[in-house]
């Protein structure tokens, strides 16, 4: 990485960009530890206009769903094409804002803990899943502070519900964490898949000895639990039957939170966090073969796409649609190694690779009579930006403590003026501590590539050195499949300029250090 910073920031000011600077990089630093946004004072000031009209704190409601590619949702390209209608996710996005250049990380895990901290998993540690049995060496959450614990001390009522998988040990659960509450599970739908289906992984489940040494090392439990009390066991999920149903236990937790927020007159922040669809996809009662294409991962999305119904559905009965803000979106794109039972989507590379397929999501965002219904836009979001974003909704934005740098931006005015533009400059990609790429305006320039060439492509972690005379350049208006790069013949003009960006980012570690909590590659000594 040292030598990574040294190259780049070397070539950067070694190339005369003085005065294309402020085109390549049109930010302002407004605190050492936050990161730069490029200003937009009409919007900003449209944006405030209209939450002083509030007469309350709004509600956040985030829905994210596990492992759902970008081309799943109708709107996005999939549902009817695709044999899994999506008729209400459809509904959100045509009545609120369709973004079109939303970015995860490649995996689950960094992409939540980067939803809940606002930082890219680099700096937190948490950069990938953690394996069956394994907790890391240093507690990652000592030193992290979430959306949920900021706004918890700021009057609202924090929950998540589902899918956690960001750490079981103690200290690590959402309750330890800064969430007032939740109910879920600790890990991952997989986990759990591996211990109740002798069809799939027989290997496991015949052999008693093997199969106890895994159950003690897995909670297979669904639990809950509120702030300072221990968890208590929900639910087992001992058979296929549970498992399968573990979703709707889910979506009844979200209902009954949101309808004992309201009736407590308070403000609620809600991560609604899916377990579909990931595989392996087990659809709960009247699910089977609802969806015209009658496999099991689109049966899933029909599930998950009733689910947000109901949601969105509760907010109109209680009448508090005008006053929250939801935001649908995905931790990563399709998992490629387990089909039939993965997503769809229409850009190269999915789980686990940085590239389009990998990274880029669905991000649908509606609030009615504060976003301007049927706006579709291609502005850059990151979903580390959900952290600073739901803080400045609350209006406690300022209470972002100074400890960690935050590489999320305030995207407020970006969301809720009525032609509002992104205030984020470029999206940096990782696999794990690695820097990998970087999209700016329509250009994706990557400093390091998957090989996407394996039969299993997407989770091949050998990666190919291409910094060299140039890196890799893709325009994804022309090429969004990043089939041919044209580094040399259409962007030579623009390369110098995107480093400066890549240099600038890169220096913010000198003072705020990758973070090492002892997760290793496997093998690795």
């Amino acid at each position: 990485m040292r030598k990574f910073i040294v190259l780049v920031t070397a070539l950067a000011f070694a190339t005369e960009i003085s005065a294309q600077q402020n085109y390549f990089n049109p930010t302002v630093k407004v605190k050492d530890y936050l990161e730069p946004a490029i200003p937009h004072p009409d919007q900003d000031k449209e944006m405030k206009d209209k939450m002083s009209k509030l007469k309350k704190k709004p509600n956040v409601l985030i829905i994210l769903i596990d492992d759902m590619g970008y081309g799943d949702i109708g709107v996005y390209g999939g549902g009817v094409a695709i044999g899994a209608p999506t008729p209400n996710m459809d509904k959100v996005a045509h009545e609120g804002l369709q973004l079109t250049s939303t970015y995860a990380q490649p995996t689950c895990t960094p992409s939540r803990a980067a939803i809940m901290t606002g930082r890219i998993p680099a700096r937190s540690g948490l950069t990938r899943p953690t394996l069956t049995g394994e907790n890391p060496k240093v507690n990652p959450w000592a030193s992290e502070n979430t959306t949920a614990k900021i706004l918890s001390q700021s009057g609202y009522k924090t929950a998540i519900s589902g899918k956690w998988h960001l750490g079981e040990s103690k200290g690590s659960l959402p309750n330890e964490v800064g969430y007032d509450e939740w109910l879920g599970f600790g890990s991952v739908q997989s986990e759990y898949a591996q211990l109740v289906n002798e069809w799939i992984y027989p290997d496991l489940i015949n052999k008693p000895d093997r199969l106890n040494a895994v159950k003690k090392m897995v909670n297979q439990n669904i639990l809950t639990g509120k702030k300072g009390e221990e968890n208590k066991v929900v639910l087992p999920i001992s058979t296929i039957e549970e498992l399968s149903k573990v979703d709707q236990v889910f979506a009844d937790y979200s209902e009954d939170f949101i309808k004992r927020s309201v009736k407590e007159n308070k403000p609620f922040y809600l991560i609604h966090s899916f377990s579909k669809v990931h595989n392996d996809n087990y659809v709960s009662e009247g699910y089977k073969g609802k969806s015209p294409a009658a496999i099991p991962y689109k049966d899933a999305i029909v599930e998950v796409d009733d689910i947000v119904g109901r949601l969105m559905k509760l907010l109109q009965d209680l009448k508090i649609d005008e006053n929250t803000f939801v935001f649908i979106t995905s931790d990563n794109g399709p998992n490629e190694d387990v089909w039939p039972d993965g997503g769809y989507t229409p850009f190269r590379g999915g789980k686990g690779t940085t590239w389009e397929g990998g990274v880029r999501v669905p991000g649908i965002a509606y609030w009615k009579g504060m976003i301007a219904p049927g706006r579709i836009s291609d502005g850059l979001f990151d979903i580390c930006d959900l952290f600073n974003t739901s803080l400045s909704l609350a209006g406690v934005v300022d209470k972002i403590p100074s400890t960690n740098y935050i590489d999320g931006v305030d995207q407020a005015s970006f969301l809720l003026s009525d032609k509002g533009l992104s205030n984020r400059n470029a999206v940096f990609m990782y696999s794990e501590t690695k820097f990998m790429a970087v999209r700016w305006q329509e250009y994706k320039v990557h400093m390091n590539v998957f090989n996407t060439s394996a039969e299993r492509k997407n989770l091949d972690q050998s990666t190919i050195q291409s910094i060299g005379m140039s890196p890799w350049v893709y325009n994804l208006y022309s090429d969004p499949k990043e089939q041919l790069s044209t580094g040399h013949r259409y962007f030579e003009w623009g390369i110098p300029g995107v480093m400066s960006v890549i240099a600038a980012h890169l220096a913010t570690y000198q003072k705020y250090p990758m973070k090492d909590i002892g997760l290793k590659k496997p093998g690795a000594e």
